[in-house]
């Protein structure tokens, strides 16, 4: 579902705006692999906010649970979570609050054109190599 002109503008504004806390703590535990607990912290974040920034959240959030359901093996919640996560962060901009949005598109869509070539019988032979991290732009780590 597309935004409205008056959420995009809202969008950009906001995507213009510093990271808040919650935001860098989420990737810090993404980035770590521990995509259970960035689940948590990103989850608060998006919470807390009411306008079209909760795109960016929830996408880096889906992202890393999709990581987790391919760690676990589970073929469909994996496949899933990365169709949510890229409808998402394909509506914004390619940089937003400082996360590098368009790498992160490229990454989940990699992975998940990885897992879906292995398939639910071999999604357990998913090379952690395309565990990509979310990359900051403009020093911010």
């Amino acid at each position: 579902m597309g935004m409205n002109d008056a959420q995009n503008r809202m969008l950009r504004k906001q995507c213009d705006a510093m990271p808040n806390e919650l935001l860098l703590r989420g990737i810090a535990l993404f980035n770590a692999g521990d995509y259970f607990e960035q689940h948590e912290v990103l989850e608060e974040a998006w919470r807390q906010e009411s306008g079209p920034i909760r795109q960016l959240y929830q996408g880096i959030l889906q992202v890393g649970v999709a990581y987790l359901h391919i760690k676990r093996g589970n073929y469909l919640g994996a496949t899933r979570l990365l169709e949510r996560a890229l409808d998402k962060l394909l509506q914004l901009p390619d940089v937003c609050q400082g996360v590098d949005v368009a790498q992160l598109v490229s990454d989940a869509s990699t992975a998940r054109a990885q897992v879906i070539r292995l398939g639910p019988e071999r999604i357990n032979q998913f090379s952690s190599v395309f565990f990509k991290p979310v990359r900051l732009k403009h020093g911010l780590r």
